[in-house]
């Protein structure tokens, strides 16, 4: 790819990076390369990226806080747009608070305990950013984003902007009306409660204890790995299945939170691929339950499928 094709870009507040490993930019420490990295700092800027990858043909990818993402070990061709740079944050009225797409969810939990908001407690120690969070309704410990979420902003691949309010935002157990779509959230208002400030902290030092003591936090994963099932739990399905401990090359189902696949050192994205797919296959076998991933994947993953292919000789 010509490089110079990137330089009318320099005009806007943003970065470009090329053959970026974006294994620095996933909490599972995986990924391989992207071919161009973009981060805007302002709506403007990603306008700017989007145009220009739609204008030169290239593919795009649109990558949030990489939380809840597998990314290949091919890496991702084309044109990655990080929203990690639309990072605003401010108090809007007495309370409501706008955050951008890319602020860290324990960033806004700990702006609004210092204003002496409630409301996003749950958030404080849950990865990722905003933008995903709406994206997938994320929540823990009773709480979750359509909650607090009263508007949000967008912007289409395209670049036209528009904004989401109230029941539009569709929110149901881990999807919103974004899941799916080629939306890019950009921002959302969060409408919380007046609290006290020393009651907000103590629950949230409560509820990151209790995240501490049950889930496997000293190492990169994606958080919960699937979806709780209609009924039940993932994470007991997985341990009555025997598979606590059950690896794959660097990529093992968490002794602490069967729930949880790790990366124990060095995991790749095939591991977890392949140790995912085992965790579904057992625990269908044995309790006749589908379980879906919650981990998004990302890039091309084909050449794990031809390696098996190969083995079996067809």
């Amino acid at each position: 790819m010509d490089r110079r094709i990137f330089t009318h870009l320099d005009k806007y507040n943003l970065d470009i990076s090329f053959d970026v490993p974006l294994c620095d930019y996933t909490s599972f420490k995986i990924g391989g390369p992207a071919d161009v990295l973009i981060v805007p700092h302002d709506e403007d800027a990603l306008k700017a990226a989007l145009s220009f990858a739609k204008e030169n043909e290239l593919p795009m990818f649109v990558l949030g806080g990489g939380t809840n993402v597998l990314i290949s070990d091919e890496g991702v061709r084309g044109v990655v747009i990080s929203t990690e740079g639309l990072s605003e944050l401010s108090l809007i009225s007495d309370d409501t608070i706008f955050a951008g797409a890319g602020v860290r969810l324990s960033r806004i939990a700990a702006f609004a305990r210092d204003n002496s908001l409630s409301g996003m407690e749950f958030a404080g120690g849950i990865p990722g950013t905003l933008g995903g969070a709406v994206y997938m309704n994320a929540g823990a410990y009773g709480g979750e984003m359509k909650d607090v979420v009263v508007r949000t902003r967008y912007m289409t691949p395209d670049g036209a902007t528009g904004e989401t309010e109230g029941a539009q935002h569709g929110f149901s157990y881990r999807r919103s009306a974004f899941s799916g779509t080629q939306l890019i959230i950009t921002g959302s208002y969060l409408k919380l409660a007046r609290g006290n400030y020393d009651d907000i902290s103590a629950l949230m030092k409560d509820m990151n204890r209790r995240r501490t003591e049950k889930q496997p936090l000293s190492y990169p994963s994606a958080g919960s790995t699937f979806k709780r099932p209609e009924g039940d739990f993932a994470g007991r399905l997985i341990e009555a299945s025997g598979l606590k401990g059950a690896s794959v090359g660097g990529a093992q189902v968490s002794v602490k939170h069967a729930g949880f696949v790790i990366n124990t050192g060095g995991a790749t994205a095939r591991d977890v691929y392949l140790l995912i797919a085992h965790v579904q296959s057992e625990v269908k076998r044995l309790h006749g339950v589908s379980l879906e991933p919650e981990v998004r994947l990302i890039g091309d993953f084909s050449y794990i499928n031809k390696e098996a292919r190969d083995k079996s000789g067809e």
